[in-house]
């Protein structure tokens, strides 16, 4: 039908309206060998102004996400409900909806042009990728993984958990294209603007200052760093007739100075480009990786705006530039000759994972004692440790309970007074004395009689205390989430050193785990750990297998092959048939070292080579029984029949005994190790028949303890 046979207004929208045609040019692809890295870039948002445009852009983009959550959650639950027309085209009916990719992106051009307001402070481009995150989340959902596994449904988050705006990668085959937060500068023009007055005049490049001591200061930024001016005119290269050079308006790609994030806001922003200075290391010890990741503008990708809590910045907030750059990650020379030495270790090796310790043990890859000992290492946490863990534990709940009283002091009416509060109100109203105003009330919250409290608790009138108390708590726990990611990578480092690349851990659903004992989880973070392992190998040339532990049953199983059933509370591997008494997580790793996988990729592939592992257990007899011997668990319950002193102690000081025996855990055994080392009984120590008993010695099980120390990392 033609245009003229449709109503005015259709012909209208119709002629007026225009389409981008398919992009015929050759798509930009990253190479195969080409790697991925992100260094965070601290911003400097000091001025008023910029912090008020950058808090609107986090307004303006996060209600553009929570509408865009709400809008896939009701398409889904709308997908699901009708079955029928799933079952007869389930991709007609996910099309219909609008679940899809380009469906989401179409949702999020509708509401940026509804809400005028938007485009004052975000692009299309911005709410493009927006939207494509959100489908992320939407695809797990509707499509499961290579397990058959499917993640819930889509929910809104909320504004504290709005820390990353997606931003748009530059284009690498046009110049001078980049959409949205955009990286000017270089670092030699950032070394020129800010170099330090003690710095030697020979250093003026930034290759020269990564070659300095570490203690060398490279740097001297001012506390409030000035936003660059942007460039006027440059010059054009040619010459007029008159003989003069030719110049031209310059834009923030001509600029060469210090390094700055730009923004350019909005399709009909009156405010002006954001441009929000770029902070460095001063130290010469930090600007090997500088160079690494920005003396190159080419390999520039895209750029995230990043925001985390930090109390003593205006505004609650510190924000942070995610550059992902085309190359792949540093990597010290000293870490590269560590890698080096252990890829050329030749050892195998098996890890077991516990609530409250990692147990490693490896071999020589051909299983032969002349080719190298075998090896143990156990990380636990010491006692001083877990008394620092204590004490930020207190410290926490300090904190807490100080945002429980300001909520309460602010908003009196919405709860009501204690018990003492009422029986003390009670006593001066029998003794005929003015009621006392309770200032802060310390009974329940104020409900219906269906348990509903009258008002929400969003709509609490919250202090200025009380805002900074939660960006403190909320600042801790990063730092603490950092502390624990740094002691795991070390502690990675660590094993991977002295056991090698090739390393073998069962198959276990961390998340079980937590729901069973999720204090201790927090303060050794075994999934930490083993993620951290499996990175180091991987960078290491060697790799982290998984294997099932319903094939292989490591932690019932002997090294000559014998059943041996133990519980969780049976600490101690105790063997009837080769006469083996060692620790029950030291057999699990040595195991694990021998076993196979017919497909790396699928655990459920894995099998135990018995035959070797009894070959094994004959070969390193010398050896084997004193790396495995080592100190139990501390804190795990003896099983029935053994006597262990702690077992019929009198418990915690100050604790009833009613309260011991009304305790919901009672019956359920948990590896929990907190029990000091004087109440371990002799029996715990591993002892064998054949090879001797080392404890009956004096000797100390050969084993290494990596400890960990929140203020070293």
């Amino acid at each position: 039908m033609s245009a003229e046979l449709l109503d005015p207004v259709s012909a209208c929208d119709v002629s007026a309206r225009r389409f981008r045609g398919k992009n015929k040019g050759k798509r930009w692809t990253r190479g195969e060998g080409t790697g991925l890295a992100v260094i965070r870039l601290p911003l400097e948002v000091r001025g008023l102004e910029g912090q008020l445009r950058v808090e609107q852009l986090y307004w303006a983009m996060w209600s553009v996400k929570r509408a865009l959550q709400r809008d896939a959650r009701a398409a889904v639950d709308a997908y699901w409900a009708g079955d029928v027309r799933r079952d007869v085209d389930a991709k007609g009916w996910r099309v219909e909806l609008g679940l899809s990719r380009a469906g989401m992106e179409r949702r999020g051009y509708r509401h940026m042009e509804r809400s005028r307001h938007l485009g004052r402070h975000v692009t299309k481009a911005l709410v493009m990728h927006q939207a494509d995150e959100v489908w992320e989340g939407v695809s797990r959902h509707l499509f499961p993984d290579e397990s058959g596994r499917r993640f819930g449904r889509p929910r809104t988050g909320t504004w504290w958990d709005y820390t990353r705006i997606p931003g748009r990668a530059r284009s690498h085959t046009t110049a001078r294209k980049w959409e949205t937060f955009r990286l000017h500068g270089t670092l030699a023009g950032h070394l020129d603007a800010y170099r330090h007055r003690d710095l030697d005049q020979a250093i003026t490049t930034p290759e020269q200052a990564a070659g300095l001591a570490p203690t060398t200061s490279v740097l001297a930024q001012p506390r409030r760093m000035p936003v660059p001016a942007r460039p006027r005119r440059v010059e054009t290269g040619d010459v007029s007739a008159k003989g003069k050079p030719k110049t031209r308006a310059a834009t923030w790609w001509d600029h060469t100075g210090p390094l700055v994030l730009v923004f350019t806001g909005g399709a009909d922003s009156q405010f002006g480009d954001l441009v929000l200075p770029v902070r460095l290391p001063s130290g010469a010890g930090r600007w090997p990786r500088l160079v690494h990741f920005l003396n190159n503008p080419t390999t520039w990708h895209t750029v995230d705006l990043v925001r985390r809590r930090d109390a003593s910045s205006p505004g609650g907030w510190a924000y942070e530039a995610h550059l992902m750059v085309l190359t792949s990650g540093y990597a010290s020379p000293a870490t590269k000759a560590r890698r080096a030495a252990a890829a050329d270790l030749n050892r195998v090796g098996g890890i077991d994972g516990n609530v409250s310790n990692l147990s490693v043990v490896s071999f020589p890859d051909t299983f032969d004692p002349a080719d190298g000992a075998v090896s143990s290492t156990r990380v636990e946490l010491t006692n001083d440790e877990l008394a620092s863990l204590e004490k930020a534990r207190r410290k926490e709940r300090g904190r807490k309970r100080a945002l429980d009283r300001s909520r309460r002091s602010t908003n009196p009416a919405q709860y009501t007074p204690s018990k003492r509060q009422q029986d003390r109100a009670a006593r001066r109203e029998a003794a005929d004395l003015p009621e006392r105003q309770v200032q802060t009330p310390g009974g329940a919250r104020a409900a219906n009689k269906a348990g509903v409290p009258k008002q929400a608790y969003r709509r609490d009138t919250l202090s200025a205390g009380y805002r900074f108390n939660r960006a403190r708590i909320a600042e801790a726990a990063a730092t603490a989430a950092a502390a624990r990611d740094h002691r795991a990578r070390r502690i990675a480092e660590r094993i991977v050193a002295e056991h090698g690349a090739n390393l073998v851990v069962e198959d276990c659903d961390i998340r079980t785990w937590f729901r069973l004992w999720g204090r201790p989880l927090q303060a050794t973070t075994p999934g930490r750990l083993i993620a951290a392992i499996g990175t180091e190998c991987e960078k290491t040339g060697g790799r982290l297998l998984r294997a099932s532990t319903f094939n292989t049953k490591l932690s019932q199983t002997c090294l000559c092959g014998a059943e041996v059933r133990k519980t969780l509370s049976d600490r101690v591997h105790t063997c009837t048939s080769c006469g083996l008494i060692a620790d029950r997580d030291m057999v699990s790793a040595a195991l694990a070292a021998h076993v196979r996988l017919e497909n790396p990729d699928e655990p459920s592939t894995a099998g135990l080579d018995t035959v070797q592992a009894r070959t094994t257990q004959t070969l390193f007899s010398p050896g084997l029984q004193e790396a495995l011997s080592s100190q139990p668990q501390r804190g795990g319950r003896p099983s029935r029949g053994r006597t262990h002193a702690a077992a019929h102690g009198p418990g915690i000081p100050g604790q009833r005994a009613s309260a011991r025996r009304n305790t919901p855990d009672r019956h359920r055994p948990t590896p929990n190790e907190t029990r000091p080392a004087n109440q371990r009984h002799k029996d715990h120590v591993g002892t064998a028949a054949r090879a001797g008993n080392t404890a009956a010695r004096g000797g100390i099980p050969a084993r290494e303890l990596i400890g960990w120390h929140p203020n070293t990392g």
